[in-house]
């Protein structure tokens, strides 16, 4: 099973490309100057895989900086990574634990393909093997007879694996996961002898899993144990958020080929409100209440892409505030139909007052008759 895509035709025609495309090039300059001592099956040295995700110099060639958040959960994931436990991050939906988890395999494996998603319906085969019956049948059980799973290419291959939303697994399937963390080891006994794969240097298992979701299904201490826990949290420097959900909303518009002319200062209006409601109180001091929907900055890109390309198909191909207010709403009316109550007062009462403190915040204050529809 192999993970590249050696035609630049084919890379060109994928939606959204993996960690490993897309800083292709980052990837090859540092591998390139990595003079550092690697963990065995590593493709990067530790110190390179920290300058990929956090940015850097590599023998003067920049590296573009794609975590915004603690430098130091960084170091404590690699430092995990290269020792016999699993990592797991969680933390509220969209803190970038998918992302984080996604950089760290295409730094360290080369591949962040080798991904399982969890959901109530996973079942053990997926996570470790299942059978092509109509070899089976015709051959009798073999390897060319078995469906590999990605915790079979990890084991195999001495690659990163990436098990999303764990929590969502019922208890039995997650506990499938005990003997591989432990042992480092896949049981075929099907194969007989032949049936036992040593894990090669380099493998392990990066899992996430969201803190609403952790109640579905609680993980047994006994997994537990094989992880090392790390939260991702929300960013809360605001200039730094609006960093990140500038340069990503670029990136992606970029790539939809939706030409969007995008002002900071507009753009500034999403992440004030995104940062307003998620904290419950404003800067000024002003409590405003939290809506049900969790507003990340994954969810803020969301709303940008969204508005950009709203302005580009229904617009003048320049972001403005009636955009940004139009996307909003599907964004935040999701679990609570009483959220929406809780939007238009943050306009009346936040927005009205800012209004008057400049342009910006007066169209953005202008544009509300969008929320009555909600």
């Amino acid at each position: 099973m192999k993970h590249d895509l050696t035609d630049k035709t084919d890379r060109a025609k994928i939606s959204r490309a993996p960690a490993e495309f897309l800083y292709e090039k980052e990837l090859s300059t540092l591998a390139s100057f990595d003079t550092h001592s690697k963990p065995p099956g590593w493709k990067l040295s530790p110190k390179a895989v920290r300058i990929f995700i956090l940015g850097g110099d590599a023998n003067g060639t920049p590296i573009e900086k794609k975590f915004y958040g603690d430098d130091t959960l960084i170091d404590r994931c690699i430092v995990t990574l290269m020792g016999n436990r699993g990592l797991m991050l969680v933390g509220e939906p969209g803190t970038a634990k998918s992302m984080l988890s996604e950089l760290l395999a295409a730094a360290i494996s080369g591949t962040s393909l080798l991904t399982i998603q969890g959901t109530a319906g996973t079942t053990e085969d997926q996570i470790n093997y299942s059978w092509n019956y109509a070899r089976l049948l015709a051959e009798g059980p073999g390897l060319n007879a078995l469906a590999p799973s990605p915790v079979f290419h990890g084991i195999t291959q001495g690659a990163i694996v990436r098990f999303e939303e764990l929590t969502r697994c019922a208890p039995e399937i997650q506990d499938s996961l005990i003997s591989i963390l432990s042992e480092k080891v896949l049981l075929i006994p099907e194969l007989g002898d032949s049936g036992i794969l040593f894990a090669k240097k380099g493998f392990n298992i990066i899992a996430t899993a969201n803190i609403r979701d952790r109640g579905v299904h609680e993980m047994s201490s006994a997994l537990k144990r094989r992880f090392n826990f790390e939260t991702v949290e929300p960013i809360s420097d605001k200039q730094l958020e609006l960093d990140l959900v500038l340069k990503q909303t670029k990136r992606l518009l970029d790539e939809m080929q939706a030409n969007v002319e995008i002002n900071r200062d507009v753009l500034s209006l999403l992440v004030s409100t995104f940062h307003d409601l998620r904290n419950g109180k404003t800067e000024e001091g002003t409590i405003v209440e939290k809506p049900s929907t969790v507003l990340s900055t994954a969810e803020a890109v969301s709303v940008g892409i969204s508005a950009g390309l709203d302005s580009c198909y229904f617009g003048n191909g320049k972001l403005e505030e009636h955009h940004i207010v139009r996307q909003l709403v599907g964004t935040v009316l999701k679990d609570d139909p009483e959220d929406a109550k809780k939007l238009k007062n943050y306009f009346d009462v936040v927005v009205k007052v800012r209004s008057r403190q400049g342009k910006h915040w007066k169209a953005f204050y202008d544009a509300r008759k969008w929320l009555k529809g909600s």
